[in-house]
């Protein structure tokens, strides 16, 4: 049951490079290559909030948010033994019949195919009182996945959400050949920089059996150490992910850079860890069009943000792995990951690099070091020939998936919080209006286990001594 959907975007390659002087240092990074080191950074406790954005706050019944040394992985790769946690004891609820009943019913009116509704509703009805739950077509699977996208409140870039890609690996259960499908999920969303929006959907939560887990928030992130002397080295949302990953047998180099490990969690198995592949893991080098020194930085970020701990909820029934990518939008690496004070904190260092007058928050030499970042973010990327989006175009096309939704007779529900950038926000057409907030299906959906996954923290899964 291997069900790929592969619509093409329209054209998404990267903009030209701006005309005028290119830095030799702006092409994407060999994968593994290390940085050059930059001062250690005070350490910090990891934030609360979702991936690259604003803290967490509940809407309902749960949270939503938008979407080292490698080597390569065979299916059944021959490692050296590694620690292993037993498998917790599975367990899910029967499907509920009206959740179940009332996708059904939104698939066969939105795709045109209402006269099958009620011959379809006969089976899935006969499958849930049979084993307590159903099972999805490839096409209920496939539009499902995209209308969770459609309903994510927080994202801005839902303007392409029919174009999805959706891998159907329901029928993979092993942890290797997870993780293998997870690194081909990486390769094939690259397309050589177009990246395209793909999402890999594992096996459900079913009654008397938990599907698999993925401890990791991306596919990709970076490890953070705390040393002794209370400096931080890498990211330091990722300390705790760290410090399990290590606890599990993973042995990173101390780096700002260092890729953690895959781990990934099957009922079976127990949790596993898995280096990712070099050529799975696309980086791009940041430089500056106009301010050459900022190579000297050493900074880098991987071009696909691959969210991988959220559950995909579909008509009642739950996947627990569904790693999804999009691009990334500049200020999510340009005015968070690189600039949050308990990750990487580099505005001070860009700012005394500039010149900035550093005397006081008068000067507003954050503000100008922040614009700066973010345009050498733009510029590595476009370098580099990895898709990347800036707030102005994203704000602009919101607005344009907005009137859509509308014309469409549908609720765009839209988080203002998350919608309005970073950077520059009262200068983008969406800052100045309101939104709906409704809590709608099918979704994506991070609970507080899959938040504790990603802090290396879930209660009920042992540690090693």
């Amino acid at each position: 049951m291997s069900h790929d959907t592969t619509t093409e975007l329209p054209a998404g390659r990267a903009p030209a490079r701006p005309a005028g002087r290119t830095p030799e240092h702006t092409p994407a990074l060999p994968a593994g290559r290390a940085a050059e080191q930059a001062p250690a950074l005070p350490a910090g406790r990891s934030p609360e909030h979702t991936p690259e954005r604003a803290p967490d706050r509940p809407t309902g019944r749960h949270r939503q948010t938008c979407p080292v040394a490698h080597t390569s992985l065979d299916p059944h790769p021959a490692y050296p033994p590694r620690p292993s946690y037993p498998p917790r004891t599975p367990h899910a609820p029967a499907v509920d019949r009206a959740e179940a009943r009332k996708f059904t019913e939104d698939f066969h009116r939105e795709t045109g195919a209402a006269a099958a509704l009620e011959d379809r509703w006969q089976e899935i009805a006969r499958q849930i009182d049979t084993t307590g739950t159903y099972v999805h077509t490839g096409a209920e699977l496939t539009w499902g996945a995209r209308v969770a996208w459609r309903n994510s409140a927080r994202c801005i870039g839902r303007l392409y959400w029919n174009s999805l890609v959706v891998r159907d690996r329901r029928e993979v259960h092993g942890t290797d050949d997870i993780a293998a499908e997870c690194f081909q999920h990486l390769r094939a969303t690259w397309r050589g920089g177009r990246i395209r929006p793909t999402i890999t959907v594992f096996a459900p939560d079913a009654p008397g059996r938990r599907g698999p887990r993925i401890w990791n928030e991306q596919l990709i992130r970076y490890a953070g150490y705390v040393h002794p002397d209370g400096t931080l080295a890498g990211d330091g949302r990722n300390t705790g992910i760290t410090t399990y990953a290590t606890e599990l047998g993973w042995h990173g180099r101390g780096g700002r850079f260092d890729v953690l490990p895959l781990i990934v969690d099957s009922p079976h198995e127990g949790v596993r860890w898995y280096p990712l592949p070099s050529d799975a893991v696309r980086e791009v080098a940041i430089g500056h069009p106009e301010i050459p020194e900022v190579a000297d930085l050493g900074l880098r970020w991987h071009a696909v943000p691959a969210i991988s701990n959220m559950r995909l909820e579909i008509g009642g029934i739950s996947y627990g792995a569904a790693p999804f990518n999009g691009w990334y939008l500049e200020t999510e690496i340009g005015a968070r990951n690189l600039v949050d004070a308990d990750r990487y904190n580099v505005l001070p260092l860009l700012a005394h690099l500039m010149g900035l007058d550093m005397s006081s928050e008068r000067t507003l030499w954050r503000d100008r070091a922040l614009v700066e970042l973010n345009r050498a973010v733009l510029h590595s990327f476009d370098a580099a020939g990895a898709t990347i989006t800036d707030h102005h175009v994203e704000s602009e096309r919101f607005l344009r998936h907005l009137r859509r939704e509308e014309d469409a007779g549908r609720v765009c529900p839209a988080d203002w919080s998350w919608i309005v950038p970073p950077v520059s926000g009262g200068l983008t057409p969406v800052y100045h209006r309101y939104y709906d907030e409704a809590d709608l299906r099918p979704a994506f959906v991070l609970d507080e286990d899959g938040a504790r996954r990603a802090r290396g923290e879930t209660p009920g899964v042992p540690r090693l001594p």
